[in-house]
């Protein structure tokens, strides 16, 4: 049996195994350029190697092979899927690995031709050599699939294990026995949740019952992870760690990495933006389509930091991880400066609101572009940011659906088709395209009485659908749409 037919050609979709969500799922720290084909190939490798590493069997390792299938081997370099697997082969993880390092220890593994692995046993390691890119061998469970195997000295198996990236920095690792456990395993003393739901109708269901908002309904149920305070504080890190990306994106300029020479913009926009502001003697001397041109710079801030590698938060991807924090500085920036209340800040309301919508979206569709193309990951992202911000100006329960539906509705059929395999055209500037319209849909449906005639479970749906009928073209292999229409000169 070959490599690619030991992957498990008779496990059932991977998505189902996550039996509950908490907000904290969807939005992590990790780096860029992408949740699916960099977060997720990073934990996994880093799984295999503390997997391998508690058999006692680290020692006799003499070689590791890398098989990277579907979109994964399609995008794999423009994603940074090979390096991210060697640096999570060599014990790192994306949350806590130093991004300054992160160029050295690829350049040290492709210099030396040797890998740690699990940070412990060195071993040799060509890049060219043992790293497989299989885009045209699709596994039916998921289009991101990848396999590790490593041999002894003589060429004899110690261990193989399959694992799929299923967005959003969401791992399942496939064993012999066609099992599928997600990455890391789930918490074991996790309780259920007091407000179960999957769907938009139970949510709001749950709503009304309890006389509960939004966000103090999901506040509820985090409970089942973590204290209240805790869950929180978690939520604030997560908000100052989008504060710190955009801090870093306007501070820094040049050209991104990867062959396409795009220039970053962000920084001169944000210096020509104070310039206007000192420029202006008052509020009314300034330009009114300044709010506007402060959520296009966020968004690329943002998008710039993850195309060139650093540190961000899934929200509820790499992909699209400017659109949620664009929104709530564009908020911070120019909302209402009471806006915290007794219960919880802003941010925090803000998060836990646009983390029901993710939950919804995840259990009965995708937010992976490689699944069902960009509208998985923008229009999420656009979604989960419409609701966000309907919850912190005051929306009501229905208002909130809609502003989510509105957004995500506007983004169906969206592709994903990255020039050059990169996360860089036209997914930097969408993110900004995104961000206006999910302000956009939070105000259209603020001013409406929350009633409309299609539902977002309807919208959802849909979504599954639309992507289900795309052509793979469109889904992360950088095979159609704008990525084979730019010819390069």
């Amino acid at each position: 049996m070959t490599t690619q037919e030991s992957l498990g050609a008779h496990a059932t979709s991977p998505a189902p195994v996550f039996e509950h969500l908490s907000v904290l799922d969807l939005f992590k720290v990790g780096i860029g350029p992408s949740s699916s084909h960099t977060v997720g190939p990073m934990r996994a490798a880093a799984d295999f190697a503390e997997a391998l590493k508690a058999t006692g069997r680290l020692r006799e390792v003499q070689r590791v092979q890398i098989d990277l299938f579907g979109s994964l081997g399609a995008t794999g370099s423009g994603h940074a899927t090979d390096s991210a697997v060697m640096l999570g082969l060599s014990g790192l993880e994306p949350d806590t690995v130093i991004t300054a390092e992160i160029g050295k220890t690829i350049e040290n593994i492709r210099r030396t031709e040797s890998i740690a692995l699990a940070g412990e046993h060195t071993i040799p390691f060509n890049a060219g050599r043992d790293t497989i890119f299989r885009p045209l061998t699709m596994r039916p469970e998921h289009p991101n699939a990848m396999r590790l195997t490593v041999t002894d000295e003589s060429g004899d198996l110690i261990s193989t294990a399959g694992y799929y990236s299923i967005g959003g920095g969401f791992v399942m690792r496939h064993d012999d026995d066609d099992v599928l456990t997600p990455v890391p395993a789930p918490t074991e003393n996790v309780q259920d949740v007091p407000y179960p739901f999957t769907t938009a109708d139970g949510l709001l269901e749950h709503c009304r019952a309890a006389g509960l908002s939004i966000p103090e309904l999901m506040l509820e149920n985090e409970t089942a992870w973590r204290g209240r305070d805790e869950t929180i504080a978690q939520l604030e890190h997560i908000w100052q760690v989008m504060q710190d990306c955009v801090d870093a994106g306007i501070a820094t300029g040049g050209v991104l990495p990867g062959g396409l020479k795009v220039r970053r913009r962000a920084k001169q926009w944000h210096e020509r933006l104070i310039e206007r502001e000192a420029a202006a003697e008052t509020s009314a001397e300034r330009d009114r389509l300044d709010g506007m041109e402060w959520v296009n710079l966020f968004a690329l801030a943002v998008n710039e930091e993850n195309a060139a590698g650093n540190r961000v938060v899934t929200a509820p991807t790499n992909g699209a991880a400017g659109i949620i924090p664009a929104v709530m500085h564009y908020f911070d920036r120019f909302g209402s400066a009471d806006s915290d209340s007794a219960d919880m800040p802003w941010s925090v309301r803000f998060l836990l609101a646009a983390g029901a919508i993710g939950i919804v979206i995840k259990a009965n569709a995708s937010i992976s572009g490689a699944e069902v193309g960009c509208q998985g990951e923008v229009g999420s992202a656009c979604a989960m940011a419409a609701a966000g911000f309907a919850a912190v100006i005051d929306a009501d329960t229905e208002q909130i659906e809609n502003a989510a539906e509105i957004g995500l509705e506007h983004n169906l059929g969206l592709t994903c088709d990255p020039v050059g395999g990169l996360v860089q055209i036209p997914c930097i500037e969408r993110n900004a395209m995104a961000a206006v319209k999910a302000i956009n849909a939070a105000r259209m449906a603020k001013h409406g009485d929350g009633s409309h005639h299609i539902s977002l479970d309807t919208a959802v749906e849909t979504m599954r659908a639309t992507g289900a009928d795309m052509s793979h073209k469109y889904k992360e292999t950088a095979m159609g749409g704008l990525a084979v229409a730019y010819v390069e000169c």
